[in-house]
């Protein structure tokens, strides 16, 4: 019998206007495009999705913390949180589950205050640049490093 891995995936603020917001940097494709394309991988890979975006904090924190012994993996797209929140990072550290960083846009190519992560140093990797293909990969390195890899 396969083993279910439960991952959440986290989108943090602004995330909810994928598909309209800055179409040159972000795609045309919506939040719920990219959900949906994910739960056809996640299938795929007998991953059990959980999804929460927000654009308030403590509500991403609250889900963190509620994930401890439910969760296997998360997938994180903090968006402007990556550079201001410790809060989360203190939460990330808290639950010690692990996560995988991901950006659509390369935040390394941007404006400097974007090249800051508070999240990096503590993921088990960072997807940046990518597009919305950087959740498959993580979705991916997630069954590999849990299932794959494990047989």
């Amino acid at each position: 019998m396969k083993k279910t891995i439960n991952v959440l995936v986290i989108n943090g603020p602004n995330l909810n206007l994928l598909g309209t917001r800055e179409i040159e940097i972000y795609g045309s494709l919506s939040l719920s495009d990219l959900l949906e394309k994910l739960e056809i991988e996640s299938k795929k890979l007998n991953i059990v999705l959980k999804h929460i975006q927000s654009n308030a904090e403590s509500i991403l924190i609250d889900k963190i913390h509620s994930s401890k012994n439910t969760i296997d993996y998360i997938i994180i797209n903090p968006a402007a949180f990556t550079h201001t929140s410790i809060a989360i990072r203190d939460a990330l550290i808290g639950v010690n589950i692990p996560f995988i960083e991901v950006h659509i846009s390369n935040i390394y190519s941007r404006e400097d205050f974007r090249s800051h992560s508070w999240l990096s140093d503590i993921s088990q990797g960072v997807i940046s640049g990518l597009g919305i293909d950087g959740y498959t990969w993580a979705l991916k390195t997630i069954y590999n490093r849990l299932i794959k890899n494990k047989k």
